[in-house]
Order: C-alpha cells, then sequence, then structure tokens
C-alpha cells in the first residue's frame, strides 16, 4: 500500500515536472452525515458525558425535535424508515401509472394501492361488505356452532395457530397453538389498577360501542359490555409478557391427542379441519394453562356472547377497509389514546404499509435493484465476519465459561447464517388475488394466501431461505429455531451504516446491531437452542449459574430507568434485547480494535477512535416518545425504551470511560466491581 502511494505521488510530480497539468484526483466519497457519520449539530457540549452521555451527544436534538403529529414515537430508525418509506412510494407511483400485465406482481400492487387510495367507493359501499360475515356469525346457534366459527381464519378465538419449525426436529414444521383473543394489547390494560389503565378501559368502551352502533346493533352499550366482560375472563387467565417469552414454559410438544387432553372444551378435530389442518398431529403449545382455561369459557360464557365477542373482533380486523368512520374510531382509540398520537398519517403512507404487509417481496425485489449495491453488501459481510471473529475470540477467552460450554458455544457460532440485503429466492405471489377496485375482497383474499401459503409447508422440510421481514424493513433479526441473523437492505442506510463514513462509525452503529442479532443466540433465552435450532440444555450448572448471575444484575441494572412516573423498565421483559444491546456493544468494539490491526485510529474534528464509535451508538438509539407510547412500550415491548438502549451499555465498558474520562464522582459513573460484563 506504502509502495503504491509513493508511486502515485512520484507520478504527479513527474507530470507537473514535465509542464503538463495532472490529472484531477477524485474527491473521496464523503459521509451521509456530518465529517464522519456524526451529526455534531445535535450535540449538547454544555453536558459532561460522564454526566448523561446519551444527552451529550443527543441533546440539541432532544430539546428541539417536534414530535409530528403522525407519530407516537420518532428514532434514528424512523429517520431512516421515512426516507425509505418515500423510496418505496416512488415504486408503487411507478406501477400505479404503468398498469402491469394481469398477474404480475405489478398488476397487484398497483390495483390493490388504487383501491385503498379510492376513499369514495370505500365509502360508497358502506357496510354491505361485512353482511355475509355478520350473517355467517349469527347463524350459529349451539356450541358446535362456535368451534365451526372458530375454525374459519375469519374469526377470532381464545387461542390462535401458526405454522413454524419445530422445536424438537427443526427441519420440519409444525403447529404452534399460543393464546389470544383480546382487543387491548395484553392482559395488563385489563387488569392493572389505577387512574390510567381505568381511563383506557373507559376508552375501550367506547370505542366496542361505536363499532357496534357503526354495524346497526340493537344495543351496541349492552353489546359492548358483554365483548368487554368475556375478554376481562380471558385476560385473567392470559400470560404476562415476560413469562411468554420464557422458552422453557412456552415450549410444550404434544400430539393432537395430548391437545385434546390439555383442552378438552375445544372441539380440536373441528377447529383444525376448518383452517386446513385436519391431518396435523404434532402441536407446540405454548401457553397452556391460558390455552386450557381460555378453552373452558366455551362451556360456561352464553353463545349469544360469543356471537358478540366475535362480531367485533371481525369488525374490528377491517377497519381500514370500511368507511371513514370506522378508520376515526379505531385510529381514536388504537393511536391516539392508546399511544397519544395525534393525527392520522397520510393515506399514502399507510397505504405503503398495507402493501408491505400484503405483497412486501413483490415491492422489495424491485427495492433492492434500486437502493441497495453490491458493495454496500460486501462491506456488511465483512462487517458481519468481524463480528463473528470478535465474539469468538470473547468465547475462547471468557473466564466465566467453562471449557465444556464454551466447546458448544463455539460450535453453535460456527452455525450461525448470516443473511443480508434480501432473499436468495424471491416470494411466488401468483397464488394472491388482489381485485381492480375491491379492497376489502382483496385483504381477505391476502389472508387467505398467506394461511394457504404456510399450511402448504407442512408437506416438505422448513424452507431456510424465506425471510420474516421484507427487503425494504428498517429492522434485523434472529431467528433461534434456524439459528438465522438476518439484515434486510433498508436498515443499511446512514446512519445504521455508511459504507463512506468512518469505520468507528459504522462498528458504533451498524456493528453494534450486528453484534445485538448475534448475541440473542447467547442470551437468556436464545441459550436455550443449540446451534441446529433445537431447544437443548447445553450449559454446565456451573456456567449456567454465572450467567444467570449477571444477567440478574444487568436486569436490576435497566429497573431501575423509570422514564414515567409509576412506570419502570420490566427487566425481565426487556432482559433478552438487553442482553443483546450490552453484548453487541462489547462485540463492536472488539471487532473495531481488531480491524485496526495494531495502528491508531486517526483524530477527525479532535474526536479520538473510541470517542467516535461511542457517540455513533448513542445516536444510533436518538428518540423520542409519547408518554402513552412510552408506557405501552414498557408494558407489552421485550425491548427497552430508545433512551435507556442509548444510555445503559456503555456506562459498562472500561473503554468507555476511559474515551471520555469519566471518573468517580460523575453522575452516570459505575463502580468497575460493579459493571455488567457479558462478553
Amino acid at each position: 500500500m506504502r509502495r503504491h502511494l509513493l508511486a502515485s505521488i512520484a507520478t504527479v510530480l513527474l507530470l507537473s515536472a514535465c509542464g503538463e497539468k495532472p490529472t484531477p484526483v477524485a474527491e473521496a466519497p464523503k459521509a451521509a452525515i456530518g465529517s464522519f457519520g456524526v451529526d455534531l449539530a445535535q450535540m449538547d457540549a454544555s453536558v459532561k458525558p460522564g454526566d448523561d452521555f446519551y444527552r451529550y451527544v443527543n441533546g440539541k436534538w432532544l430539546d428541539t425535535f417536534r414530535m409530528p403529529a403522525d407519530r407516537a414515537r420518532y428514532t434514528t430508525g424512523t429517520m431512516v424508515f421515512d426516507k425509505t418509506e418515500g423510496d418505496v412510494r416512488a415504486i408503487v407511483d411507478e406501477l400505479a401509472k404503468t398498469k402491469g400485465a394481469p398477474g404480475t406482481n405489478a398488476q397487484k400492487i398497483g390495483d390493490l394501492y388504487a383501491a385503498w387510495m379510492d376513499e369514495a367507493a370505500i365509502e360508497a359501499r358502506g357496510t354491505e361488505p361485512l353482511k355475509p360475515y355478520l350473517a355467517t356469525i349469527d347463524a350459529a346457534n349451539d356450541k358446535a356452532g362456535l368451534m365451526k366459527l372458530f375454525g374459519t381464519l375469519d374469526f377470532t378465538a381464545p387461542f390462535n395457530v401458526g405454522v413454524e419449525a419445530g422445536t424438537v426436529d427443526p427441519t420440519k414444521y409444525t403447529i404452534w397453538v399460543y393464546q389470544g383473543g383480546l382487543g387491548m394489547p395484553n392482559r395488563d390494560y385489563y387488569l392493572n389498577k389505577g387512574e390510567k389503565f381505568d381511563a383506557y378501559r373507559t376508552a375501550y368502551k367506547d370505542y366496542v360501542t361505536t363499532l357496534f352502533t357503526l354495524i346497526g346493533d340493537a344495543d351496541p352499550a349492552g353489546s359492548a359490555d358483554k365483548v368487554i366482560a368475556l375478554e376481562m375472563k380471558i385476560a385473567n387467565v392470559a400470560w404476562s409478557p415476560e413469562r411468554q417469552r420464557n422458552i422453557k414454559d412456552v415450549n410444550n410438544p404434544m400430539d393432537r391427542a395430548g391437545l385434546k387432553k390439555l383442552a378438552p372444551a375445544i372441539d380440536w378435530d373441528t377447529v383444525l379441519a376448518g383452517v386446513g389442518l385436519g391431518d396435523a398431529n404434532d402441536f407446540v403449545v405454548n401457553e397452556t394453562t391460558a390455552i386450557r382455561d381460555g378453552g373452558k369459557l366455551v362451556d360456561t360464557v352464553a353463545i349469544a356472547d360469543w356471537k358478540k365477542y366475535l362480531a367485533f373482533h371481525f369488525v374490528n380486523g377491517v377497519t381500514n377497509a370500511l368507511p371513514k368512520a370506522f378508520d376515526d374510531a379505531n385510529f381514536n382509540f388504537y393511536s391516539k389514546t392508546l399511544n397519544g398520537t395525534e393525527k392520522k398519517r397520510d393515506r399514502w403512507k399507510r397505504g405503503i404499509a398495507l402493501l408491505d404487509g400484503v405483497i412486501g417481496e413483490g415491492l422489495g425485489q424491485i427495492y433492492v435493484e434500486r437502493h441497495f449495491t453490491a458493495d454496500s453488501k460486501a462491506k456488511m459481510d465483512m462487517l458481519v465476519a468481524n463480528l463473528r471473529a470478535a465474539l469468538k475470540s470473547k468465547l475462547e477467552t471468557s473466564t466465566w465459561m467453562d471449557d465444556a460450554t464454551r466447546t458448544e458455544a463455539l460450535a453453535k457460532l460456527d452455525k450461525f447464517e448470516p443473511r443480508v440485503g434480501y432473499p436468495d429466492k424471491w416470494r411466488d405471489y401468483s397464488a394472491l388475488a388482489i381485485e381492480p377496485g375491491k379492497l376489502f375482497e382483496s385483504l381477505r383474499a391476502s389472508q387467505k394466501y398467506e394461511w394457504d401459503r404456510n399450511v402448504a409447508k407442512l408437506k416438505g422440510p422448513v424452507d431456510r431461505t424465506e425471510w420474516m421481514m421484507t427487503p425494504q424493513t428498517v429492522d434485523a433479526y434472529y431467528n433461534p429455531l434456524m439459528n438465522q441473523i438476518t439484515f434486510p437492505a433498508g436498515i443499511l442506510q446512514p446512519p445504521f451504516f455508511d459504507a463512506n463514513a468512518d469505520p468507528a462509525v459504522n462498528y458504533g452503529s451498524i456493528g453494534a446491531v450486528i453484534g445485538h442479532e448475534i448475541g440473542h443466540g447467547f442470551d437468556d433465552q436464545g441459550r436455550e437452542f443449540d446451534g441446529d435450532g433445537k431447544v437443548r440444555n447445553w450449559w454446565t450448572p456451573e456456567t449456567n449459574a454465572k450467567f444467570v448471575e449477571t444477567t440478574k444484575r444487568l436486569g436490576a441494572l435497566y429497573s431501575t430507568y423509570c422514564p414515567i412516573e409509576g412506570q419502570c423498565i420490566n427487566g425481565a421483559l426487556t432482559m433478552g434485547e438487553n442482553i443483546g444491546d450490552l453484548g453487541g456493544l462489547e462485540m463492536a468494539y472488539t471487532a473495531y480494535k481488531l480491524s485496526l490491526d495494531g495502528k491508531e485510529a486517526p483524530v477527525i474534528d479532535g474526536f479520538t477512535g473510541d470517542q467516535r464509535f461511542f457517540m455513533s451508538f448513542a445516536q444510533t438509539w436518538r428518540g423520542k416518545m409519547r408518554d402513552d407510547a412510552l408506557r405501552a412500550i414498557m408494558l407489552t415491548d421485550p425491548h427497552s425504551p430508545p433512551g435507556a438502549r442509548g444510555s445503559i451499555p456503555e456506562l459498562n465498558m472500561d473503554a468507555w470511560y476511559e474515551a471520555f474520562g469519566v471518573k468517580e464522582g460523575d453522575k452516570a459513573y459505575i463502580a468497575p466491581a460493579e459493571r455488567v460484563k457479558i462478553w
């Protein structure tokens, strides 16, 4: 490299000496944000890094950013999402104008979007599309009729079924059975005490009443009371969010006979046959007691009440395809009351989201052709490889992990399958029927298409090429049953990833995201799976005890974060994601140092490489939330709020203290012995 550089300089000097003008040297590409990838204009330099590092990096943005009326939360991810949304809109607008050939993805995207945007047609049809479904519900007059409704894709039950890889043999699909049946986010909204939750419940009754009024129910308020009373019974037997994420509790493989024995009140033969699973005999039941006790309600709750429940839930699930009064009522409760959102998103934006859910890979195929480069993929592949190498080095040198567990951990890491950008095989949408001008029918057809596609999986081995996110998604995930980490093209944009940014910035942002997803393979739940995706205990008792003690300390640290009065982070619910955040940052830092190959990183704009690394991490988690949305996240989401994700992990890393000269007496200081180290 040095010889090449010297030769280039010599050539320029020679040309100059000969009296010829040298060939202009192209300027190096610049970072999309700031001079090196961090927006220094959003910092608050008046804050000491050791007092509040998150505010030091993001303070001016936190003080000046005003939440858009159509948002309940706004983060760095939202900013990237908005850009991606605009990119996808350009594709959709083009497809809507060009009118693709019948049966093509282009035709289906264009026709569905046109139907969505035709509000006049939706208003003109009124409640007519609902009538055959409500009539079907009304015709059920006994338990047998109720079971047939439970076995219909269109209708809600106190349980759900899905198709996923099995926990005993992850190469084969099985049927997963899990709790469901609630109209509010989870059991806490029904059972928690206090003025705020009383207000949520009052608003929910008003909403249910409104929907019954809109469909012409004879006694809307009375019908709402019946629905809510039934849901309260379901909530009382439902499992808490933190228990739902415990694989040891939810992993209950059984055959059909076992399912019938567990919940004999449900006619499983009728239900399963109704959804095309008449031959299924392999199940994984999640919330066992909730399925059992929720099932008992079919014998203790009047059929008439169940019919009101089914009618409400059906209408509630299709409000976006009905006249404005329905759509507005849904927004007012779910977005405005529960999350504090002031205004509906523009219809075109909601249309883009709808398309993503119905035919997202069809859009994604075009999106990656236009917006994802081979260079980005190559650089991401290198980053992933470096993060894996970083974790390997940490596992090999870990002092708390014994050799037997270490061998298993290294074997699992070796079997990790990273996927970057887009799937190797695109989804076939030929069976998806989109009727021009018929939004309601097209959305029902999309539900059937998706379910039929899942049922068909049972005929063959697990398809490891399938993605759970579309390429344009601004997110990433780890699948423990496949031992795969997936990074869609959508997240591979500034500031998460910028091919022209300082390496320290990329390692502090997307590097930490990569490390986070790898870390899920070894978090409190991911560690219950081996490298092949089987649920298997591969931890010795001694190493397990050390891990549990460490994670308890981490949970206690996060549980002290209380961003709104009376609501603190649930350290048990968020444990896996918190482990991912801290472990991911540790891995990313190690990978960054390895990438320097023993050399010192340059100082840029007065900041060292280590400083830029941690600043990038804090910038990644820049965000604001409305109070109701913040409360909702802490009750339902296994992720901690952005403020915690961007301000807690670095407090446990010695390198951060050294980079910013943080000392005892600084507000954020944690004594070395009390810092939690995952890897």
